[in-house]
């Protein structure tokens, strides 16, 4: 068997899907791995590397896309990429059904294996696969590194000579994978750390990280089985908008880590709360490339509303992008190891296994 990957469009990611510590591993499950010549070049990993540990490198993307059975990338692959896709092939990774619908539905047609990891289910067995909490905690990470970078006032509180500098107050809005993240890269920093999230699970977690949880009057725990948050109902949108334009006031940066899989991402901070905020302030928006939790938020932008710093990037990751592909190429490979037959060396597509199941794009 074939494993094969090749470069993603390098303005829009940076990450990799195979790095050499794992080459030997797919060895041993019986693949030879085909990688695309300065495959790693970009993160200081040069073709000698991976040749080191048996991967063959190639110089043509095309042949490494025809010869592979299976293909493992970040994103979706180019129509024009496709093109070399044959019949009976396997492709894993972050192919985004709901953005790439029609894409996804002309391969499926082609009798292609399409496996989304992002649909992972949220099962103990696939926590080692689980490329969507890998990610978010480097997410939620850089997020607080890069708001406070852009916060003219210095974080922990000091007790000097001249006087007292007081703590950054920081509000983190969504405490999933990201969000805790970020409340325990805040607290670490010194800063003192509120958050909110509409499910009300998250209050435990959020207290142990040294956070305090924001409680919106009445709420109910809007959680759907696989554990991701679901919309809210129109009274709770109200009381959560009164409560935060009320903590707003006080806040020195906020970020942003609210979404809704497969849906445009919850706008929270309007307008007329950030004009109420502090000259100064900075909120650092997650959820832009999906719309964004705050009124103002631009991919890729940095806009100033009544002297507060608004951000918002396409792809954080790539900021991190060793970090990011060694943990995003060690979930792949957990699924792959899953995926397949060790004893016949062939891929298994068992549906009566969840992660199988739930990932296939049928």
């Amino acid at each position: 068997m074939k494993i094969g990957s090749v470069l993603e469009n390098q303005v829009l990611e940076k990450r990799i899907a195979i790095t050499p510590e794992l080459v030997k591993k797919y060895t041993s499950l019986g693949f030879e791995v085909c990688l695309i010549e300065n495959y790693g070049f970009h993160l200081g990993i040069n073709d000698d590397e991976f040749k080191d540990v048996g991967a063959k490198i190639i110089n043509n993307e095309s042949e490494i896309l025809d010869i592979s059975d299976i293909i493992v990338q970040v994103e979706m692959l180019s129509n024009e990429k496709i093109s070399n896709i044959k019949q009976n092939q396997t492709i894993i990774g972050v192919l985004n059904p709901y953005k790439n619908k029609e894409q996804l539905e002309n391969l499926a047609k082609k009798k292609i294996n399409l496996f989304s990891l992002e649909l992972l289910p949220r099962i103990t067995r696939a926590q080692s696969m689980d490329i969507l909490s890998s990610q978010a905690n480097l997410a939620g990470y850089k997020a607080v590194i890069e708001s406070f970078a852009n916060f003219e006032k210095a974080i922990p509180m000091m007790m000097t000579a001249a006087g007292t500098v007081p703590a950054a107050k920081v509000l983190v809005v969504g405490a999933g994978v990201a969000g805790l993240q970020a409340i325990a890269t805040a607290k670490r920093m010194g800063a003192i750390v509120f958050a909110t999230d509409v499910r009300m699970a998250s209050k435990e977690q959020v207290e142990s990280l040294g956070g305090k949880f924001l409680t919106v009057e009445g709420s109910e725990n809007l959680e759907t089985e696989g554990g991701y948050a679901k919309e809210a109902s129109d009274d709770f949108k109200q009381k959560q908008e009164k409560l935060l334009s009320e903590t707003l006031k006080k806040i020195d940066i906020v970020i942003c880590t609210a979404l809704i899989p497969g849906k445009k991402a919850p706008l929270i901070i309007k307008e007329k709360m950030v004009e109420h905020m502090q000259t100064g302030s900075v909120i650092y928006d997650l959820a832009a490339i999906q719309g964004g939790n705050t009124a103002y938020t631009e991919v890729d932008k940095v806009i100033k509303k009544n002297g507060v710093k608004i951000m918002g990037e396409s792809n954080i990751l790539n900021k991190l992008p060793i970090s990011a592909s060694n943990l995003y190429a060690k979930n792949v490979f957990n699924f792959v190891d899953n995926l397949i037959d060790k004893e016949n060396k062939k891929i298994n597509i068992n549906l009566e296994d969840e992660i199988i199941e739930k990932t296939l794009i049928k």
